[in-house]
């Protein structure tokens, strides 16, 4: 817990600083963020917002993670190279946007990208990690088998998709992540002491590094609240999202409790099948459900203001994960 405090502090302190050198050089580069024309109107004010700021979320990461998990490296290394695998291809996304039309990176391209990744994690968490998956509540095991490489690929792309879609508000993404982050990070601690006290002292090590991976995300994503709160003075940029979106993933994963995900991620979940219900509604019946999607742009259209609706889903958030924290207290 005492290494989590302290990757959580150091991740922060990590981004704020930084923050305030990177921020007018990303203004003097003109590496700006482009509002897309079909957006809220209300984003097209945003147009020149620095962008691509996940570089800072990724150096208190990087300087969390490795400051605090030495001698626990074998599960957060493995984490922290596929959340900067993301961040890359989120990267190369944003470079493509602001050189070129706003569009970025085409969508087969990311797809392939995404693929490659979720297929290398699925191979690294069978092999680590082995076949079966918890029902966290009901303390059973079910052995997927042959099954487990397409579950664990279809919860990388689906959280890192979920991710990104959900950073279309000042704040929104930090917000929910870090408390996500931080609920993980306190669920690998009681896995430690268990592991510990069963006598399985590598697992517990191989937890105890993730609760540090954990606390380094919620402290990247505290630390670009600084600059990201509305009205933001930085966006996170695909860098960012899709990053954070490999991380979360990862630490589904890792806790083997991957349904968890389900509840504790509800609002990457609703902002997903909001996207999903109102493309599919809008080709069968060329009718609308939400004025526009992802769900926080309807809530925006409806006039609720930024702040409200981030602060809306950090409280849904938080019960949604003191619920998940409910299989292991």
């Amino acid at each position: 817990m005492q290494k989590m405090i302290l990757a959580v502090l150091l991740s922060s302190m990590v981004v704020m600083i930084l923050g305030m050198f990177v921020i007018p050089l990303l203004k003097k580069l003109k590496l700006s963020q482009k509002e897309r024309k079909e957006g809220p109107q209300t984003h097209l004010a945003k147009a020149g917002t620095p962008s691509m700021g996940g570089i800072i979320i990724l150096a208190g990461v990087i300087a969390g993670t490795l400051a605090f998990s030495v001698g626990s490296m074998v599960y957060a290394l493995p984490c922290l190279i596929v959340t900067l695998t993301c961040g890359l291809i989120g990267f190369i996304d944003d470079s493509v946007k602001i050189k070129g039309s706003g569009k970025g990176l085409r969508a087969y391209q990311k797809i392939i990208a995404q693929f490659l990744v979720a297929f290398a994690v699925g191979l690294y968490c069978k092999r680590y990690f082995g076949t079966a998956i918890e029902l966290a509540f009901f303390d059973i095991e079910i052995d997927l088998g042959w099954a487990y490489i397409p579950v664990a690929m279809i919860v990388v792309l689906a959280a890192v998709n979920s991710v990104n879609l959900i950073d279309g508000v000042d704040g929104l993404s930090s917000s929910v992540t870090l408390i996500y982050a931080l609920s993980m990070g306190l669920i690998f601690v009681v896995l430690s002491n268990v592991r510990s006290a069963e006598g399985q002292v590598m697992l517990a090590h191989g937890y105890d590094g993730m609760a540090v991976f954990a606390g380094a995300i919620a402290g990247g994503c505290l630390g670009f609240l600084r600059f990201n709160a509305y009205p933001a003075k930085i966006m996170m940029g695909d860098t960012g999202s899709l990053a954070l979106g490999g991380a979360v993933a990862m630490m589904a994963l890792s806790s083997k409790a991957i349904l968890l995900l389900l509840i504790m991620g509800g609002c990457y979940v609703a902002t997903s099948i909001s996207v999903i219900l109102q493309v599919g509604s809008y080709k069968l019946r060329h009718k609308r459900i939400f004025k526009m999607a992802p769900l926080h742009h309807h809530f925006e259209l409806m006039g609720i203001t930024e702040p409200k609706i981030v602060a809306g889903y950090a409280i849904v958030t938080a019960l949604l994960c003191l619920v998940g924290l409910l299989a292991y207290v």
